[in-house]
This record gives C-alpha cells, structure tokens and sequence, in this order.
C-alpha cells in the first residue's frame, strides 16, 4: 500500500511541471485588462500577467542581457512613447490572426478607451517599423500607409541612418539584420517551385528575393503573378540572410511593395 501511495506521488510530480508548462506556453486569449508595465517599444505586460506582442509592427529593440545584442538607436524612445500611450491604462485586445507566439506571448491590435488603435499611433509616430507574418497581416496595408506618411515626414526612426532604406547593391554587409530593401527586378525564375526575383546579373552573388512554392500560393490568390515583378522596382521588408549572395525570404504579398510599374 505504501508502495502504491508513495509510486502515485511520485508521479502527481513528474506530470505536474509538464501542465505547468504547457499552462505558460498556452495562455487563455483576453478581450480586455489594464497595463502594468511595458517590456519595450512593441510589448506590453497586463495586471492579469499576460504578455502582448503588438502585431503588426516592430520597434526598436533593447539590449538582451549582458550577452545580448546592442540595443537599437532611439529604442528607449520608443518605449517611453508606448509607455505614453498604455501604461496604468484600461486596453482592449483584437485579434486577427494568430492569437499566441512560440513564446507564450498574445498576439493583438491594442485600443484605449477612447478607442484609438495603438499600433497606428506607434507607425505614425514613427516609432517602428511595420513588420508582418504571413497568418497576421490582416491590418498591413493601413500600417503601410501611416508608415509612409511617417518616413515622408522623417518623423522619428525615419531620421536615423541606422533605420535607412537600403539599395539593393548594398545588402551584403547587413546579414542577420531586419531591412527594408529596394532596387529593380533585373530578372525571374522558378527553380523546382521555388521563385527567385534577382536583383544584379549575377544570381550567385548579388540581391535575391526568394519565395517559397508553398508561398507562392498566397501570392496567387491575392492575383499576383510572380514573374510579373519583372522589370519593377520594389521594396522589400524581411530579415537577410546569406544564399547565393543576400536574400530575403518572401511569405507573404504584404512584404512587396511596387515602387515603379
């Protein structure tokens, strides 16, 4: 008996960190709580102790740590801002895709009581910059808007060489970075399913946006042709990365803009 009682505890504690675990990784969605703190320029921390990642946008980033990377310019403005706009007030949350990232952080466009959506105030400040994900993008366009109002206006990030609009012959040097990147289509292919729209003559070297076959169907449905980019300048959004010279990955219509048809 004693064996089969001390077995049972034994196991109460092995299962109970796992549901503690999946309880964190998987918190309930809200309507609605008051700001306790904010982590930077696009998190927010509530009373409830839920996290909200602000879609839709991103701003610049802290230091992490002491091992960390450095932190971004004016990414302590951009927190104050957000601070403005939130803190030790009532927020409603909406959502429009993804509720919950890998971090067990909500995902959601913030209101305040007067019901003025905080990522249009953040973007026409120019606080941050747009940034969105192929299952969240239902609001992009409105932020790309106030985005470019923003940059015309070289309102805030937008007066900083750091957050410069980069041409695409000069991307080698920005790997690992987030960018906004224009530059003419020089050239399209499709490589087993796989778009390329290149950038300069050399495709082994020079500036290549990559999409994806699985991407390429949202392309579609949104009556976009691919190849047709051809001849166009663009600019693009997204993190570079290293392939046969610079590139950026593509998932979704919303990280194209056409510059000049």
């Amino acid at each position: 008996m004693r064996r089969i009682v001390l077995m049972s505890l034994m196991l109460s504690f092995a299962i109970q960190p796992a549901s503690l675990a999946r309880s964190r990784k998987s918190p309930e969605t809200i309507a609605a709580g008051q700001v306790a703190s904010v982590v930077d320029g696009d998190t927010v921390r509530l009373e409830s102790g839920s996290q909200i990642r602000l879609t839709g946008i991103q701003a610049p980033k802290l230091p992490l740590g002491r091992r960390g990377f450095r932190a971004w310019p004016l990414s302590k403005e951009s927190k104050t801002f957000l601070e403005r706009l939130t803190l030790n007030r009532a927020v409603s949350l909406r959502y429009d895709g993804r509720r919950i990232d890998r971090h067990g952080r909500l995902l959601a466009h913030l209101y305040d009581n007067k019901n003025r959506w905080v990522q249009g105030e953040i973007i026409a400040r120019g606080m941050a910059r747009v940034y969105s994900f192929p299952d969240n993008r239902s609001r992009t366009a409105g932020l790309l808007a106030l985005e470019r109002k923003a940059r015309t206006a070289r309102r805030g990030i937008w007066e900083h060489r750091f957050y410069r609009i980069l041409k695409s012959d000069e991307t080698s040097g920005f790997i690992g970075t987030f960018q906004l990147v224009e530059g003419r289509v020089m050239s399209a292919a499709v490589v087993r399913g796989r778009c390329y729209l290149n950038f300069g003559e050399n495709w082994r070297t020079d500036f290549t946006i990559s999409i994806s076959p699985r991407s390429r169907r949202s392309f579609k449905r949104a009556g976009l042709m691919i190849k047709s980019y051809k001849g166009h300048i663009l600019r693009v959004r997204g993190w570079l990365k290293s392939f046969n010279g610079p590139m950026i990955e593509a998932t979704h219509p919303e990280q194209i803009e056409v510059l000049e048809e």
